[in-house]
């Protein structure tokens, strides 16, 4: 496995480096300013107009998207360094155009949708003219069981109708939505993997109510999460993505890259953490000398090292086998990375909170939300157990082959 920087990821990586330092880091008090001035928490803010303006005219654009055709064609080893280095900033993922929920979106799109689909929709997203949604967890079941969703998609002549509760709808409160990704069940009596399609929704479709805007740990988002109700949603046969019941096999198409992504923009979130809990303990000092004289200090901020290179060594690995042995073949490392990369970023930001005493737990620094954004993301496209218990499975498999 080598995992030396490609000369085009390495070329990349240092214009963004630069680009994070002269925009983005220092944009980030304008973002949270301009966004607490305007009328609607979820209006962008014109300061992120202006960054994305510059990152796309500076070839910093749809870096996610490994398909050459739609995007820049990095594979996800040569992305890894990239996000890494864009999670280090709150906002900067929605700077490159690189920010979920649309990266999903447009993944589905670029791999499934139809060429009319793809003009409609992919070719808008890539240029930021719009933004999506995805709707699949609901509040009335354990939806990271996709076998319990309920809503429900029936054929009615040359459209489907949809009727059904969504909730933690990411991005449908943003005003630029236009588009959502539902999954639904077709057909219940179908095999258990066979019931669920997914529909393209055009955001304006009557019959579709947000009845809340639901909070993250206290924080209101500005893209939104929303609890959606669907009542008698008329939508074209058109709008199915894929096939009748291929609906869990996006799913998981979506979600493996998905998982990556978030993976590498958690290494980010742990390494902006570390350098802000040094920079804190060097200027700080308590009985007598600074905080990072202190032994239980210098601990917290040596274990956080160790635990990023384990984290960021795993990611990586896991990246090269995608590229190298495809999605399914990485598929116990990817349920690994995602467990393994919230927890080091959460316990690291945790580590730098403590650091930072009262000023961590205000809004003075990014600590408190990248706490937030840690834990919830810990539940966020598939709770740890659930890969947890895919790893579980997969080495547990080996012993059985072996006593069968």
């Amino acid at each position: 496995m080598d995992f030396g920087l490609s000369p085009r990821t390495d070329e990349l990586r240092s214009r963004m480096a630069a680009f994070m330092d002269e925009y983005v880091f220092p944009a980030e008090p304008v973002y949270d300013r301009q966004l607490a001035q305007a009328g609607n928490p979820h209006e962008l803010p014109p300061v992120m107009r202006e960054l994305k303006e510059k990152a796309r005219a500076e070839g910093l654009w749809n870096l996610f998207l490994a398909h050459g055709d739609w995007g820049a064609g990095l594979t996800n080893l040569e992305y890894a360094p990239l996000a890494e280095l864009a999670g280090r900033s709150v906002i900067g993922p929605e700077v490159f155009n690189c920010s979920a929920p649309d990266t999903g979106n447009m993944e589905l799109l670029s791999l499934f949708g139809t060429p009319e689909q793809q003009d409609r929709w992919l070719r808008p997203l890539l240029a930021a003219e719009i933004r999506s949604c995805f709707a699949m967890t609901e509040p009335e079941v354990a939806s990271s069981d996709a076998r319990n969703i309920r809503t429900r998609i029936t054929r009615d002549g040359d459209e489907y109708v949809v009727n059904g509760h969504k909730w933690y709808t990411s991005g449908i409160l943003d005003p630029d939505c236009r588009l959502i990704i539902l999954m639904g069940v077709t057909d219940p009596d179908a095999p258990t993997y066979r019931q669920q399609s997914m529909l393209l929704i055009p955001r304006d479709t009557p019959g579709i109510t947000v009845l809340r805007d639901l909070p993250m740990f206290g924080y209101t988002d500005r893209c939104g999460h929303g609890d959606v109700l669907f009542e008698d949603v008329r939508v074209p046969v058109s709008g199915l993505l894929g096939g009748e019941g291929e609906g869990f096999a996006l799913a998981q198409g979506r979600l493996g890259p998905g998982r990556m992504h978030y993976a590498m923009r958690a290494v980010g979130f742990a390494e902006r953490a570390l350098e802000l809990m040094c920079r804190r303990t060097l200027t700080r000092t308590a009985f007598g000398g600074a905080l990072a004289e202190q032994g239980v200090v210098r601990e917290w901020i040596a274990r956080s090292r160790i635990e990023i290179e384990q984290l960021r060594l795993l990611v990586l690995k896991s990246a090269w086998l995608m590229d190298t042995s495809g999605n399914a073949a990485a598929r116990t490392e990817v349920a690994a990375i995602k467990v393994a990369a919230l927890e080091v970023a959460h316990r690291v930001v945790d580590r730098a909170v403590q650091a930072h005493g009262a000023a961590g737990v205000s809004d003075d620094t990014v600590l408190a939300r990248l706490f937030a954004v840690t834990r919830a993301l810990k539940i966020a496209d598939g709770p740890d157990e659930v890969h947890l218990r895919t790893v579980a499975r997969s080495e547990l498999t080996k012993y059985r082959e072996e006593s069968a």
